[in-house]
């Protein structure tokens, strides 16, 4: 992946468990992203909600203009498959 590459965003809270799964299940893939901490970043909130719609998180931003709610770590796996993040 080259530094211009397109980022990844993941909208979570520590206090929410998929979220931490998540966060969990891309560090131990070395997936490159960004994360907006929705206790932290005043807007976050606000962001993660506009782009899914839903009040649910994790909320899972890719370079293709996608996104997962709630995803299985099977569902980031396969989008991160086919965007070729891994292999």
């Amino acid at each position: 992946m080259t530094a211009t590459a397109p980022r990844i965003t993941m909208y979570g809270a520590e206090w929410c468990g998929d979220c931490r799964r998540s966060k969990s299940f891309l560090d131990r893939l070395e997936v490159d992203y960004d994360y907006v901490d929705l206790l932290l970043v005043e807007d976050g909130a606000d962001r993660a909600r506009a782009i899914s719609g839903r009040t649910n998180i994790p909320v899972i931003v890719f370079p293709d203009d996608t996104y997962l709610v709630e995803p299985s770590d099977v569902e980031v796996r396969i989008k991160l498959t086919q965007l070729g993040r891994i292999s």
